[in-house]
């Protein structure tokens, strides 16, 4: 048990450093290292990527190089704090989703704090919503998945779906989102010395880079405190050892009180969305979801 804690610690110990050589104060630097970082960790042969534009957006569809389902999709959120990330550093995760699947994914470059604050990310995701209903696709034919503020930005979403009465999609995977921007979650104080990505100077910065003047409990601008009633089956992911566990938490409840399926995995040493990183965890999470849009499809 000893030994299995200790090598632990020494992964989250690399976590750190990595992170800390994308956590530059150049903002540009930042995003220019994660998108090196998604170019190297999410590249392969066995997929294709293809760049779309819808508008002034720039997207980008991940598929695998073998015979595959295509009628679902999945429509992946990237997360980044709203200033950061990039489909291409998004393929960390969207590679993954593709290959474990076999269904293509769609990613798509929203814009970034502080030079688009809210609600411009906001209006870009209704944007690809509405491309992929020009392509044929039915709102039950999409699963919905977001990581980090790319869970909130999916979260907002389908709460401007169901605003505007329009026909929600078939489910919706969260890894680590970022549900409310009071950052009021316990775990901003239980987890703060333990959690090796995020701490709580960092997601100040993004707030006031996103959100500075507005509303903060807006549910879309923090989805925490929204109206939950008729959203479709959801499955979280969370790391046991992230600040923003208790923004998965509270999600969970918010979710039961509102009789939505949802259904919530903690993982035991794990960081912000570690699912990101290579590794036997990472490829069980990844099974998980899998499972889980399988059996939404049924």
């Amino acid at each position: 048990m000893v030994k299995k804690a200790n090598k632990n610690q020494n992964l989250m110990n690399v976590i750190r450093r990595v992170h800390g050589l994308v956590e530059k104060p150049d903002l540009e630097k930042h995003r220019q290292s994660q998108d090196h970082i998604g170019s190297l960790l999410g590249s392969t042969r066995a997929l294709t990527f293809r760049e779309v534009e819808i508008e002034d957006i720039k997207g980008e569809w991940v598929s695998v190089n073998r015979a595959h389902m295509q009628k679902y999709v999945i429509l992946h959120c990237h997360g980044g704090g709203y200033s950061t990330g990039s489909k291409l550093y998004a393929r960390t995760l969207t590679s993954k989703l593709a290959a474990s699947t076999s269904m293509d994914v769609f990613c798509f470059d929203y814009r970034l704090a502080p030079e688009h604050p809210y609600p411009a990310a906001a209006e870009d995701a209704m944007k690809v919503w509405n491309y992929l209903m020009l392509l044929g696709y039915g709102a039950r034919d999409i699963i919905v998945t977001g990581d980090s503020a790319g869970g909130n930005l999916a979260l907002s979403l389908i709460l401007k779906l169901k605003e505007e009465n329009r026909i929600l999609p078939r489910g919706l995977i969260l890894l680590s989102a970022w549900t409310d921007l009071t950052s009021s979650g316990k775990s901003f104080q239980t987890k703060a010395e333990v959690d090796p990505v995020l701490d709580k100077e960092y997601i100040d910065r993004m707030v006031r880079a996103y959100a500075e003047g507005e509303d903060l409990k807006n549910p879309f601008i923090s989805p925490l405190f929204g109206d939950f009633k008729g959203f479709p089956p959801t499955y979280i992911q969370v790391g046991e050892n992230e600040i923003l566990l208790s923004d998965s938490i509270r999600l969970q409840k918010a979710f039961m009180e509102a009789n939505v399926p949802v259904k919530m995995d903690i993982y035991p040493g794990m960081w912000h969305v570690f699912q990101m990183s290579p590794g036997k965890v990472s490829k069980e999470a990844m099974e998980k979801c899998t499972e889980f849009i399988y059996d939404i499809c049924r």
